[in-house]
């Protein structure tokens, strides 16, 4: 019995140090988490939202107004729906066959989308789709995440992971854990010329880079650092920079941020909404620099990770870095928060897999 019992603790032994993961996990210093303090004290300002149902869809991880007037949502099965502000009319727009996360509209209402398993589409105010580009000097844009189109044409993308394509990894939640624990921090920022059909690389070195918006002036771009909680400031005139080297073209908004920040949105008086799919867990950062620990919990079965608590929270700040709103439901009624979406008289709020979209009154929450 005995030399069965240590045959059989050499075998777990052996399977969690040795046996085959996909991730080749690298340290990295995590800041002590904040806690939720200072701006981010808890609030409740976000428990309630009023609920537009979605039928049988799920996951409105990007809202959009279309030069329509129609509100636009992007959904888990590959869908782009369309509706009425209030949330009547709702159709299917088109259905990629991929899954689209963020997307926004050119000066012809060419809906540019940023689809996780295909590229970029242009997709027409009828619905046909197009594929703009989903490879840069031969490699894959393996993980197109986010879109932002510039007044002069001129479209910046997120590719979140030059590692991990959710094409090849069962879905987008799988590519980014997978990321995301590896740490590699092989997210970059390009630039798609679509009148020259050229993509260049403004910057790489990101851990997950995630959300993106423009600075009023579009001389800049706000980039969400989802792997490591911050946000940074780009200038779209850089070229290839590497932001691990330091250069005044790239600065830190927001550092140390409480939770994974997903969505970037531009918003009213010039706010910039940011929404976090999960809070901060502390023993994922307590194994940020033990890649071995990492390693070997990523053998567990997935009902073992840590994984961080539910949790709904958003907020804007100012392109100078300032808190200006921050909303939240402790008890995470309304899952995975990855931004607002502010118009005239509402707040929409997306999500990553909510089976609705929920909204708030704007008059409610930000008074004049």
């Amino acid at each position: 019995m005995k030399k069965i019992f240590t045959a059989l603790f050499l075998t777990l032994v052996g399977y969690f140090m040795f046996w085959p993961v996909p991730i080749k996990p690298e340290s990295w210093d995590a800041p002590e988490a904040p806690g939720y303090t200072g701006p981010h004290a808890p609030n409740k300002r976000l428990a309630g939202l009023r609920l537009i149902t979605l039928n049988d869809e799920k996951g409105p991880e990007h809202v959009a107004l279309g030069k329509d007037g129609k509100l636009y949502a992007s959904v888990a099965s590959g869908k782009i729906l369309r509706m009425n502000t209030d949330g009547a009319m709702l159709e299917v727009f088109t259905h990629t066959g991929g899954r689209v996360l963020g997307f926004d509209f050119d000066s012809d209402s060419n809906l540019i989308a940023a689809d996780a398993m295909l590229g970029i589409l242009s997709i027409t105010p009828k619905g046909t789709i197009k594929i703009l580009v989903n490879h840069i000097n031969g490699d894959p844009i393996r993980y197109p995440n986010s879109v932002v189109v510039a007044s002069n044409g001129m479209i910046y993308i997120t590719d979140s992971s030059g590692r991990f394509a959710p094409s090849d990894w069962g879905g987008t939640f799988e590519a980014s854990m997978l990321d995301i624990v590896e740490q590699s921090a092989t997210g970059r920022v390009l630039e798609y010329h679509p009148r020259l059909n050229k993509t260049r690389i403004i910057a790489k070195g990101l851990s997950f880079a995630n959300g993106i918006t423009l600075s009023d002036d579009e001389q800049s771009l706000f980039v969400n650092e989802t792997g490591r909680y911050r946000v940074w400031k780009i200038a779209v005139s850089a070229d290839n920079l590497d932001i691990s080297q330091g250069s005044p073209l790239a600065n830190i908004v927001l550092d140390n941020l409480p939770g994974y920040p997903d969505n970037l949105m531009r918003g009213d008086e010039g706010r910039i909404w940011l929404g976090f799919a999960k809070p901060r867990n502390a023993i994922i950062d307590f194994m940020a620099d033990k890649p071995l620990l990492r390693k070997i919990v990523l053998r567990f079965p997935r009902a073992l990770w840590p994984m961080p608590k539910t949790y709904s929270h958003v907020m804007a700040f100012t392109e100078e870095g300032k808190i200006a709103v921050d909303l939240q439901d402790p008890a995470g009624t309304y899952p995975e928060t990855t931004s607002v979406t502010e118009t005239d008289d509402r707040l929409y709020i997306q999500s990553l897999h909510a089976n609705n979209l929920g909204w708030l009154a704007k008059r409610t929450i930000l008074a004049p």
